[in-house]
């Protein structure tokens, strides 16, 4: 092997590809491990059905379970505060500045983020099956503000710069500070949007159904679309680890094959 010297950067490239393709397939069986769990986990909408199932239940309960079905507020909606006709159950207004300030050392501004103010508010609300906006048959969805996930939509985002006046700049020069603007945006989560719940469902009385947090410690957790929808993404990501595993493995397994032909093909030539 002295006599026929393989460069560095490929022995670098064979290894880390071997590495990376070891990875990618680590994530993809524990994402594979997880799509397992999820396929586990029954899935109702807000009909006769989940209230039979729960009426057959031992306590009236299920531990954990996926309830999809539409937003619809039991009171008055919250009114988004710069979209018109725009309504939700759930509502995040922020708001916070951008300031900069003079570096001495290397004579240039500089931003940061400072004064950040967020309002929260909810409404009671349940879900419903789509087309059953008047129906008695829903599902409340309790504490959602316990619950994990990404199920805010942003509706308005609006950057306002700050307007320099005299007794701007006379501060400026007094405090080497001076405001740059100013960002406000709102999520909310929309009346009518399909929501996924997973959770313990309960059952109250006759027909009056609570989604809540798991007691078994298990994460409640609030989706954005619809269970097929939510399932597909997990699926798509899996067959990403999965092809970034055989691409990387493919890939250090060619150049490897390459290196060892190279180093035959010249001991033959030096026997010859």
């Amino acid at each position: 092997m002295g006599d026929f010297p393989v460069n560095p950067l490929v022995v670098i490239g064979v290894g880390s590809s071997f590495a990376f393709s070891s990875l990618f397939y680590h994530l993809y069986q524990e994402k594979k491990k997880e799509l397992v769990k999820l396929k586990e986990i029954p899935v109702f909408k807000p009909d006769r059905h989940l209230v039979q199932v729960l009426k057959s239940s031992p306590l009236r309960r299920l531990q954990y379970v996926a309830v999809e079905g539409l937003v619809q507020a039991d009171g008055e909606p919250l009114a988004s505060q710069f979209v018109p006709r725009c309504f939700g159950v759930i509502q995040k207004i922020s708001v916070e500045e951008t300031w900069k300030y003079w570096n001495s050392l290397s004579r240039t501004w500089n931003s940061r983020t400072m004064n950040k103010k967020e309002t929260n508010n909810s409404v009671p609300f349940s879900l419903v099956s789509p087309g059953a906006y008047i129906s008695d048959l829903f599902v409340r969805v309790q504490n959602p503000l316990e619950a994990s996930g990404d199920y805010l939509e942003r509706v308005y985002f609006k950057v306002r710069r700050a307007e320099e006046g005299l007794v701007d700049v006379v501060l400026q020069g007094i405090s080497g500070e001076k405001p740059a603007a100013m960002e406000e945006s709102e999520e909310l989560l929309r009346v009518g949007s399909t929501l996924t719940g997973f959770g313990e469902v309960v059952l109250e009385g006759g027909q009056v159904m609570r989604l809540q947090a798991p007691q078994d410690g298990r994460k409640f957790i609030l989706v954005p679309s619809d269970h097929r929808s939510f399932m597909d993404k997990h699926e798509r990501s899996a067959s990403m680890w999965k092809s970034l595993a055989a691409v990387t493995g493919i890939t250090g397994a060619t150049i490897l094959a390459k290196v060892i032909y190279g180093i035959v093909g010249k001991q033959d030539d030096r026997s010859k």
